[in-house]
């Protein structure tokens, strides 16, 4: 394959605050950056890709989601159910793509690249900044000077 390249490129304006999730936010990132490259025109070629990256991408998305619900809960974040609902969605539909893939029907590689863009940058810009903005609500100045939160900071939640 040629020079790479990137559909979608990481700025600190998607960035959450916590490292883990902003390092799981760059990879599915580099996820749909790896789709986009293999985006060859040639429908068996693309299968073949397809086939072999899915269940991987559905495992990383399920543990990110995973990563911030936790976290949520934790901090008792008021929008936590609407959130998971959207998590909860998008799995679903990614599902959903999987399953019509596996079934046979017709599979458009730069389609579902397309909408993996569109709904992780949407997510990540709109619902992740909602609990980022709380986070940074209830978190304390640490001993290093950074931001953090910890037992003390949402013990009165």
């Amino acid at each position: 394959m040629g020079k790479k390249s990137e559909l979608v490129s990481w700025s600190s304006t998607f960035s959450v605050g916590i490292k883990l999730v902003d390092d799981q936010h760059k990879g599915l990132l580099n996820l749909v950056n790896d789709m986009f490259n293999h985006v060859t025109g040639d429908a068996e070629e693309e299968r073949k890709y397809f086939k072999k990256v899915m269940d991987q991408a559905l495992q990383y998305v399920k543990v990110h989601f995973d990563t911030e619900e936790k976290i949520m809960i934790h901090t008792h974040f008021p929008g936590y159910a609407e959130h998971k609902k959207a998590h909860d969605a998008f799995v679903l539909v990614v599902v959903d793509n999987v399953r019509s893939f596996e079934s046979g029907n017709k599979f458009v590689l730069e389609e579902f690249t397309m909408f993996l863009k569109e709904w992780i940058l949407t997510h990540i810009a709109i619902m992740d900044k909602q609990y980022f903005s709380y986070f940074k609500k209830i978190a304390s100045r640490k001993a290093n000077g950074k931001l953090g939160i910890d037992m003390s900071d949402i013990a009165g939640l």
